[in-house]
């Protein structure tokens, strides 16, 4: 059955068929983001297996994170003639609960590096060293800022536009798993091994569920951010992709024992920790939403949003 989220806001252009919104999906996101790709590779700003190897690099990447968001920005209002609003972007508080999901990320992130860590996972080599380096914290802060696009982008792109589209058409389980096969898809790399693929896929799992409770994408985009914020600047290991070569705001860990266990080189995303406190935060998450559509609120239009 057809169902809707966001807004019931009738579309006044052309909704792809669901099956077909992943690819129209990753074809305009090669589209938007091959010019950019290209260059970083150029100029050398990645590695032979196309990992981001520097700060600026990141940076320069956010340039075709930007284009892809504007891309789909654009595919929505002028191809399906419908609103942002209905493509995520709703709701009354966005700010705050931006901040809230923020926190909620730095949070998660923290807890997981603290398990591992405790598990015997991580030692211990330095404390905050990025204090002792003000260009450090700079460019720490300004990854913050830089984060917040490129986690937004995705967010927009994949639990917005692309999840509500696939629902508009189908129906709730197939926009689960059309936008999470296809944000799987697009992590897709060289060095991505089957555990960082099924983690890739638990991740996106749980931003549709955070998504679903909260009737928006507000949230999920700040618990991204933060999320990637913390774990590539608090610990000095990699995230999503990402070597920032700075000095750890937090603590510098080194990994020890066995790769299940510490993500290896794929950073703490790549713990057994993160997939089980991911699948049981989804599991959550969909029984709040079930639990309150039991009760017959309406998320759209109650003033108690997640």
């Amino acid at each position: 059955m057809t169902q809707m989220i966001f807004s019931d806001e009738p579309a006044k252009g052309w909704i792809p068929p669901s099956i077909a919104a992943p690819f129209i999906c990753i074809f305009i996101l090669i589209i938007s983001m091959l010019p950019g790709d290209l260059s970083l590779s150029h100029f050398r700003f990645t590695d032979e297996m196309g990992s981001l190897q520097e700060p600026l690099g990141f940076f320069l990447m956010l340039v075709s994170f930007s284009a892809l968001g504007l891309a789909i920005a654009g595919w929505v209002r002028w191809v399906e003639k419908r609103s942002l609003a209905s493509a995520g972007l709703c709701g009354e508080g966005a700010l705050k609960k931006f901040l809230v999901g923020l926190a909620v990320g730095i949070a998660m992130m923290g807890a997981i590096v603290a398990a591992i860590a405790l598990s015997g996972g991580y030692r211990v080599a330095d404390l905050a060293p990025a204090f002792a380096s003000p260009s450090a914290l700079g460019w720490i802060a300004l990854l913050l800022a830089g984060f917040a696009v490129q986690a937004s982008v995705e967010e927009f792109v994949f639990r917005g536009w692309l999840f509500s589209a696939v629902m508009r058409r189908w129906n709730m389980t197939a926009a689960f798993i059309l936008s999470s096969a296809a944000f799987t898809f697009v992590h897709l790399s060289p060095r991505a091994t089957a555990s960082a693929l099924v983690m890739t896929f638990i991740f996106a799992i749980f931003a549709c569920a955070w998504v679903r409770r909260s009737n928006s994408i507000w949230g999920v985009m700040g618990w991204h951010v933060g999320w990637n914020w913390f774990g590539g600047t608090g610990f000095d290991v990699p995230i999503t992709g990402l070597n920032t070569g700075l000095p750890a705001l937090v603590v510098k860990l080194v990994p020890v024992g066995p790769a299940w266990l510490n993500g290896a080189g794929e950073g703490p995303e790549g713990s057994v920790f993160t997939l089980a406190l991911l699948t049981v935060a989804s599991l959550c998450l969909l029984f709040l939403t079930r639990l309150r559509e039991r009760n017959g609120i309406d998320p759209r239009r109650s003033g108690h949003q997640a």
